[in-house]
């Protein structure tokens, strides 16, 4: 039996669940709060000018860093996972990888300029990896128990709820804050919220399941590892300082390490002698929804960047003017706070999430299996970003109503796979490798948030100009001029940003039908796993 099964004997229960799953249930909704809510400004305060409090970069650059950052942020859950794999287990890496997380809000906050972006980037950046590779091994390790395995996807739902609450709330706070005193204050809320979070979890840790790293790195080979670990670092100044590895080119740099790195993981488990013969015919099974994965997330990342930007310049966002005073200042809303957008794709996953999780429970055995599950998710995933087509194509600004309900089908898509992916690589990992194979699931969120801000920054906002050997600044003064030329330059770039949503939609519709071909495949190489 379980450690946990005395407390669900004693009644003592988190909705139904282990109690443990409370504490870290309750850290990831306020690291969560932290994430989203920086992540909700990121993208304005990089394309905003210096005269609004941004840096002003271009959408295309910023797009692109957006992407980066998400990517490293996933890529990092392989050091955390080896991390608690190999030296101080999954509940000590939580720990202190949210300390880095609140140190990385808190230098956005006080540290101005580029400087303050990168330094604050690369420590949320990395703690954060570490944060989600061993709180969802946690999450997974609480269902172990053969009487609790069928509640683990119910579980997992409930965990992702505590990610939206945090997510829900975290850009409401910084966007408000963004437009009533700056960035630097949004900044600073998810360097509170971090610290909360922290506090919370210190004073419930005990509880846990204190298991040490499940394959512990000999006392021999830890100075090979530092060596390593300073050889790496060495080599990234190095780059930088000779001008190897710049904003410019770090996404696609970014690239092919992510790539490398999950031929090299997929490379090793399929080779490993500890890896038994059915573990190892569900990893074979793997590589296509690994694949579909990550073709999910570069095309679900485009929320944080052309909707944004539609939301941010297109959207009729103005409300009020209502005012209220807290602590002594007096807040005005005059419009939705863009960051605003991220709280309502939150609510929406609060909203059903609940319900999706008691629809997994109530179907139990005879729910689809996770290859149906991806499909569907991927082809919602289409639908909800060819709702902006038409409006674009005509000129038409979307209503909330219709961008809400947009936002609505992304939603459920992301329902039908994130938590679900979680879920299904703690089913399908040999026991000694089980917090890096979490990992590995995140390397997927890594390769597609990366390839999408790639996707973004080449195809976004492609204009007339980019494909004609003329002067474009000259016609646009001379379309100043003509108002019928001006409308049909305006008519071209709304075509251009139509394009990218049809390229965004048919991709991932299109690799749903692929998907949909292999289930029955994939459903037999799953057997006694999914």
């Amino acid at each position: 039996m379980s450690e946990l099964a005395p407390s669900q004997a004693s009644g003592k229960t988190f909705f139904g669940h282990p109690r443990q799953l409370s504490t870290l249930f309750h850290i990831e909704l306020w690291e969560r709060f932290s994430f989203y809510g920086m992540q909700g400004i990121l993208a304005i305060y990089l394309y905003h000018s210096v005269g609004e409090g941004g840096l002003g970069f271009s959408k295309a650059v910023a797009g692109g860093i957006v992407g980066a950052y998400g990517g490293s942020v996933y890529l990092s859950t392989i050091l955390g996972g080896w991390l608690a794999d190999r030296l101080w287990g999954a509940e000590r890496t939580l720990f202190y990888a949210g300390i880095l997380v609140m140190c990385g809000h808190i230098a956005l906050a006080l540290v101005p300029g580029v400087d303050g972006m990168i330094a604050g980037l690369v420590c949320i950046a990395l703690g954060s990896g570490g944060v989600k590779a061993s709180a969802s091994s946690m999450v997974g390790s609480l269902y172990e128990d053969e009487q609790l395995r069928p509640l683990r996807d119910a579980g997992f739902s409930i965990f992702y709820i505590a990610i939206n609450i945090g997510g829900f709330f975290g850009p409401l706070i910084t966007g408000l804050l963004q437009e009533n005193v700056g960035f630097h204050y949004g900044f600073g809320a998810a360097a509170v919220g971090m610290a909360f979070g922290l506090w919370r979890y210190a004073v419930g840790r005990k509880a846990l399941p204190h298991l040490g790293a499940p394959l512990p790195l000999p006392a021999s080979q830890r100075k090979i590892a530092v060596a390593i670990a300073i050889a790496i670092v060495l080599g990234i100044i190095a780059a930088v300082h000779f001008d190897k590895l710049q904003l410019g080119n770090f996404s696609r740099v970014l690239l092919g390490v992510v790539i490398l790195a999950t031929l090299a993981y997929f490379t090793r488990l399929l080779l490993d002698p500890k890896v038994d013969a059915n573990h190892r015919r569900y990893i074979l099974a793997y590589i296509p929804l690994f694949a579909a994965i990550c073709i999910f997330w570069a095309m679900w990342f485009q929320i944080y960047t052309v909707v944004t930007v539609y939301f941010d310049e297109t959207m009729d966002r103005s409300i009020g003017p209502y005012a209220f005073n807290i602590f002594g200042h007096t807040f005005i809303f005059n419009e939705i706070p863009v960051s605003w957008k991220d709280s309502l794709q939150s609510f929406w996953v609060i909203l059903f999430s609940g319900v999706m999780a008691t629809l997994w429970t109530k179907m139990g055995e005879v729910q689809p299996k996770t290859p149906l599950k991806f499909a569907l998710s991927l082809f919602i995933l289409g639908l909800g970003y060819l709702c902006f087509v038409p409006f674009i194509k005509t000129g038409v600004v979307m209503g909330l109503f219709v961008f809400a309900f947009a936002i609505l089908l992304i939603t459920l898509a992301e329902l039908l796979l994130s938590p679900i992916s979680l879920s299904f690589v703690t089913k399908i990992a040999p026991e000694h490798v089980k917090t890096q194979m979490v990992a590995l699931n995140f390397l997927g969120l890594s390769l597609g948030f990366t390839l999408g801000g790639i996707i973004f920054e080449k195809n976004y906002g492609v204009s007339l100009a980019e494909n004609t050997p003329f002067d474009f600044t000259s016609l646009a003064a001379h379309a100043a001029q003509q108002p019928w030329l001006d409308h049909l330059l305006t008519a071209l770039q709304n075509d251009n940003t139509a394009n990218f949503y049809i390229l965004v939609g048919g991709i991932s519709i299109a690799t749903s039908v692929v998907l949909m071909l292999i289930v029955p495949l994939l459903n037999r190489l799953l057997k006694g796993a999914d």
